[in-house]
């Protein structure tokens, strides 16, 4: 395959299709279902899925078939079907996987900006979804037409594109049971939802954590009551709540002390987070724009890394119970409801896990409160295969063609569902999850951004990385 011709056409087709067309993708509000309860009847989920296979349609692939699937009560999937090149058919089928459902605005965007409104300014595209990550059907398609356009080789190539992944992915696996025997041998997975620490390489996620979320209810009244008669009398369901956080989380290291949400780290997993620390000291703090006087975590580059990838940590991402303090009158409330999200390691069992949690949340609770635990959003985490041969050879030539400099490895410390789904199911695949996403890209929060010439290159990368892969 000739490297220059693929450089070519990708940086063309991203100039005169792919921005247009992602552009009017940002501009589509399709929130994933879990925060739109209306999804369905909305349809802006469905209308993300028309939008992209209508693209992909027009890309002439040979023989490539592009539908969107839809079961009954689950949200949309678009599934892109694109036959061999000749000579590469034994080479059984690469998946290659992204998402087109979003997370909410999440706040206030800078001037000029939207959440819906697709802006290019100095080489970056705005808009949600942008980097998380609409691109990446775009960038699969042409990866596969630029191989065609350069002589090279991929096998038969399934590109699928869900839109619940921000949701946790809770309709993929009626769809994998419902594909399975349209998917064939997998061989090979590409995910497009990663990233890493800069826009001068191409990242490989090497592990990912997992995700235990419950809402724990505190309640210590059937009314609440005012606060002057009730006070010494009746413990606070936050002060009840507080004992029960400090059960499963240290308060001042932020240790999470359930024993079942914590593993041994690997030693190649440790030495990894050092080569990564030494490759830039201070990132993992510079990323984030702590308040002045502020300090992270650890003053241990390494021991950040690892907490982040490796050890099991808690937010409290929600709460009830709790009114606006402009409008708080003198009241005990009747109960406390706290929204927990852990992070746990890769090789951790979530619903091991689960378990664990509700057992001590719920073991002798102070003063004898009522305790609810429920409405939970589990995951596993996962961690990447040994990397075959061709892979490695890759990869060490992207890195010299592509970007200049070497690829690297990282955790992350978010989660994919897909990949630990698609790992248990082909056990013999090889992974590659890689992106576009840079740590100041802003996914999830205001003023999300890709950015073009960084996409471009991932773009390139996964042709060659699919040309390698039908040539083994």
């Amino acid at each position: 395959m000739d490297s220059g011709s693929v450089h070519e056409a990708v940086i063309k087709s991203w100039d005169e299709d792919v921005l247009s067309s992602l552009s009017g993708l940002v501009e589509i509000p399709a929130l994933s279902p879990a925060y739109d309860a209306d999804w369905e009847r909305n349809g802006h989920l469905r209308a993300a899925a028309d939008h992209m296979r209508d693209w992909i349609a027009s890309r002439g692939l040979p023989g490539a078939q592009c539908e969107v699937v839809q079961l009954d009560g689950h949200a949309p999937l678009l599934l892109a079907d694109v036959p061999a090149t000749a000579g590469a058919t034994a080479r059984g089928t690469v998946v290659l996987y992204g998402h087109l459902d979003k997370q909410p605005p999440l706040g206030d965007w800078s001037d000029g900006l939207g959440p819906w409104q697709a802006v290019l300014r100095d080489g970056r595209l705005y808009g949600r979804g942008a980097v998380d990550d609409g691109y990446s059907g775009y960038a699969a398609t042409t990866a596969l037409t630029a191989i065609q356009a350069a002589g090279g080789r991929h096998a038969r190539a399934v590109l699928l594109l869900e839109t619940g992944e921000e949701s946790g992915s809770p309709d993929l696996p009626a769809y994998l049971e419902h594909l399975s025997d349209r998917l064939g041998e997998v061989s090979l997975v590409v995910c497009l939802d990663g990233g890493g620490g800069d826009y001068e390489r191409m990242w490989l996620t090497e592990s990912l954590r997992g995700v235990v979320q419950a809402t724990v209810t505190v309640r210590v009244l059937e009314t609440s009551a005012h606060s002057g008669l009730a006070s010494g009398i009746v413990p606070s369901s936050f002060r009840v709540m507080r004992q029960l956080l400090d059960r499963v989380e240290d308060p001042v290291t932020g240790e999470v002390t359930v024993p079942e949400m914590n593993v041994p780290i690997p030693e190649e997993r440790r030495a990894e987070a050092e080569a990564l620390a030494a490759l830039e000291p201070g990132a993992a703090e510079r990323r984030y724009r702590l308040v002045e006087g502020m300090r992270a975590a650890s003053d241990d580059d390494v021991e950040l890394i690892l907490n982040n990838t490796w050890r099991p940590t808690l937010s409290v991402i929600g709460a009830a119970g709790l009114p606006d303090p402009a409008v708080a009158g003198a009241v005990l409330r009747a109960s406390t409801s706290l929204r927990l999200s852990f992070r746990t390691p890769p090789t951790v069992d979530a619903e091991v896990a689960r378990a664990a949690l509700v057992k001590t949340l719920t073991s002798e609770v102070p003063y004898g409160a009522q305790v609810e635990v429920g409405d939970f959003l589990l995951l596993n985490g996962w961690q990447a295969p040994v990397t075959a041969p061709w892979l490695a050879a890759a990869l060490e030539e992207i890195g010299d063609q592509v970007f200049g400099e070497p690829c690297r490895r990282i955790g992350i410390g978010g989660g994919i569902p897909f990949m630990e789904m698609l790992s248990r199911r082909y056990p013999n695949a090889q992974f590659v999850v890689t992106g576009a996403l840079g740590a100041d890209s802003n996914m999830h929060v205001p003023d999300e951004w890709l950015n073009i010439e960084f996409a471009e290159q991932v773009t390139e990368a996964v042709a060659h990385i699919l040309d390698a892969h039908a040539r083994d």
